[in-house]
């Protein structure tokens, strides 16, 4: 159970059972739990059923109380179903995919809106991401698993909660928090292509000061799963992660609470992961790099005043180095042979975030509820951009030099909002809600470009944009273990500029974009029959959808393939989510998560020509996930997951290429006690080759013909982990 202050979330998929319960097949207990939510709910008895608190929202809230869909992957759950990063985890969240060209996931999804890359010095996510309230939207390579206690993923615009950074949704990551007992524990895992990781914790009181503190370090290595024939190395594509994680929890009495986290992640992770036959064999001599290191602080005050009153003030710091290459040919001279053939690019990037909220708020259950605040944001990204690339036909008359083209560029966004919400109880379970943001967005943005045989290039913008978002929400408890509720928001996302050069300058400037979006849902946490059970559809209009899309300019220079966003005239997303827990005997538990969408842009323009309204990219029209765990009282367990996605668009135009539908099993067997734990585990287990990230365009001579490349997903692995515990 999960008071809402100071306990432990209820593990997902472990809900409250009822003795003597048949047993039964994974998808049968689904299927049945279906079955006796429609015909048993009015009969549900009172009490809630390991029902998780929303922390993301202004107010912690059970999941059954929040008018919003959101899934919520407690501890237990990370760690039976994932391994390390949370891209282990992503395919348990209806709706929610992510996008490659990294070593590990940046860029996200929620209902089809989202990035899937930033190469130039401008960022402005769709997806917000919080790591224990440090601002990591789009660079969420630090988004380990070790010591996490909770992933939250609210879909749908943010306008009210968020603001300019969550126009699709947001990802809310939580660490374990401090014990008042003296606790701690050690992890080592190892697997095959030479992955080791060895991690400990430690926590407890410290009496004297009203404290409890905990820390965390792991430190996780892999050879990857790619395989350079030129290098003769199995590690181009090889992880190195550091995490390194301090809480410090202060409570001098019940008024006052006082959270400060301190955080350092070391991402030195290898990138060569194309090839020009579309394996897991490369051929670059020049293998790429993505390389992020991250040190952030936050702190967080909740204070109890009189007359119901609370204050919260939460305040971060993020400074985060990265370096980014790859090698844009995806091979050496000997590949090209009779042809000179050399590209490649260098990014040195290196952002920071100031993050700082203050809100006050009524907590009376006399009246109306209610909540004041303002925010302020700012993000400070300095980035040297370096292009190299050298063709040279041994038949032509002429041989080229080799080109650079170095860009540097200094870019500065301030934001701040004011926001307010609501809540009003109307009596017979029924409660509303309102909510509304107000927030005004400043850019500095300039740069330098110096290219071989041209003139420098200086460019400098400054826009300010002036936004708002807010929701309406109306909640109706039917029993006390399910609730309905309709829900419409608006969401928003301040325009930008492209940084490309050679684009036209019509197309150097994007504008803002807005959505509007109605969701209505259902969520039960019946323990008589241990079911928890949510379920939404939703309808969103997008006006003036930013979208990320590419042209070549040089035939023969691949580096001349540019990224750049534009502004279609609207867009339309659409669909069902869908998740359900279900204790089928005091053994045996089942879970299922399902997602369907259709999400499409209309009246996009590119290169002065409108292209044919189309399917969004990375927007599967379904995804899913079962899984059956089997725990005996004694320790033993096996857990299985099932997950799937059907086929989708890899990019806008000029790619045309589809991913193809996959289905993935994962495994994992074990023994627990209070001490210790074991298991073995394997990651898709059918080795099924998988499209994370696919490109269009030319890349090979001498005639360079638009061709489908794609970087696949991890393969099938092995490991073993141990875990003891003080």
């Amino acid at each position: 159970m999960f008071d809402g202050n100071r306990s432990a979330p209820a593990p997902a998929g472990c809900v409250a059972h009822r003795p003597g319960r048949n047993r039964g097949s994974a998808t049968g207990a689904c299927g049945l739990a279906f079955l006796l939510l429609a015909t048993n709910a009015a009969a549900a008895e009172t009490g809630e059923l390991g029902n998780v608190v929303v922390t993301a929202s202004f107010r912690p809230l059970p999941v059954l109380e929040t008018a919003a869909s959101v899934t919520v992957l407690d501890a237990k759950t990370l760690a039976d179903a994932g391994q390390q990063h949370i891209e282990d985890v992503i395919a348990l969240v209806p709706n929610l995919n992510w996008a490659g060209d990294t070593a590990r996931p940046r860029y996200f999804q929620i209902r089809g809106i989202g990035e899937l890359a930033q190469y130039q010095g401008a960022p402005n996510p769709s997806i917000g991401f919080l790591i224990d309230d440090m601002d990591f939207s789009g660079i969420a390579s630090a988004a380990t698993l070790f010591d996490i206690d909770q992933v939250q993923v609210l879909r749908g615009p943010q306008g009210a909660r968020y603001g300019a950074n969550a126009l699709g949704g947001l990802i809310y990551i939580t660490s374990a928090a401090p014990t008042a007992e003296l606790s701690g524990r050690v992890e080592l895992s190892a697997a095959d292509y030479n992955t080791r990781s060895y991690g400990a914790v430690i926590s407890g009181p410290v009496p004297d000061l009203d404290s409890e503190f905990r820390l965390a370090v792991q430190r996780y290595t892999s050879d990857g799963y790619y395989n350079n024939v030129f290098l003769h190395r199995s590690d181009v594509s090889g992880l190195d992660e550091l995490t390194l994680r301090g809480r410090w929890h202060y409570e001098p009495s019940d008024a006052l609470r006082v959270d400060l986290v301190v955080l350092h992640t070391q991402n030195d992770d290898g990138y060569d992961e194309f090839s020009i036959y579309n394996g897991r064999t490369t051929y670059s001599d020049q293998p790429g790099v993505d390389s992020q290191h991250s040190t952030g602080i936050s702190l967080k005050a909740n204070a109890t005043l009189p007359a119901d009153l609370r204050l919260t003030t939460i305040a971060s710091y993020v400074n985060t180095p990265i370096r980014y290459s790859f090698d844009g040919d995806w091979g050496n001279p000997s590949f090209w042979k009779p042809y000179t053939y050399k590209s490649s690019e260098v990014q040195l990037r290196s952002r920071t975030t100031r993050n700082f909220e203050t809100r006050l708020q009524s907590d009376s259950r006399k009246g109306p509820r209610w909540i004041l605040g303002v925010y302020a944001l700012e993000l400070r990204e300095t980035l040297a951009d370096a292009i190299f690339n050298l063709y040279q036909d041994p038949t032509a008359d002429y041989l080229p030099p080799e080109s650079i083209a170095v860009t540097t560029s200094w870019y500065r966004a301030q934001s701040t909002a004011v926001f307010g919400e609501i809540e009003q109880a109307l009596g017979r379970g029924v409660t509303v809600s309102m909510g509304l943001r107000s927030e005004e967005r400043t850019v500095s943005y300039n740069d330098v470009l110096t290219a071989t045989g041209l003139p420098a290039l200086a460019r400098d913008f400054s826009p300010t944009d002036r936004l708002w978002g807010g929701h309406l929400s109306l909640d109706r408890k039917l029993t006390d273990a399910s609730s309905a509720y309709a829900l419409v928001s608006r969401g928003y996302k301040a325009g930008g500029f492209n940084l490309s050069p050679g684009l036209p300058s019509n197309e150097l400037a994007f504008s803002a974009e807005s959505d509007l979006s109605a969701e209505v849902g259902y969520k039960a946490n019946i323990p008589s029959r241990a079911i928890r059970f949510d379920g939404d559809v939703f309808y969103m209009r997008r006006t003036a959808p930013q979208l990320l899309t590419g042209s070549q300019l040089q035939i023969g220079n691949p580096s001349s393939f540019v990224f750049y966003t534009g502004n279609a005239s609207s867009g339309l997303n659409y669909g069902l989510e869908t998740s359900a827990d279900y204790q089928v005997t005091e053994a045996w538990s089942a879970g299922l998560a399902l997602g369907l969408l259709q999400a499409r842009y209309h009246g996009l323009v590119q290169n002065q020509v409108e292209l044919r309204d189309r399917k969004l990219p990375n927007a599967a029209p379904w995804q899913g996930a079962i899984n059956a765990t089997w725990r005996n009282p004694r320790g033993a367990f096996v857990r299985v997951d099932l997950t799937g996605m059907g086929s989708y668009y890899l990019d806008l135009p000029p790619n045309g290429t589809t991913s193809r539908p996959y289905a993935l099993v994962h495994g994992r067997a074990g023994f627990e006690s209070t001490r210790w734990s074991v298991s073995v585990w394997g990651r898709n287990l059918l080795n099924k080759d998988y499209a994370v990230r696919g490109f269009y365009f030319g890349d090979e001579p001498p005639n360079f013909p638009n061709k489908e490349y794609l970087q696949l997903g991890p393969p099938r692995t092995f490991g073993v982990s141990i875990t003891a515990r003080l």
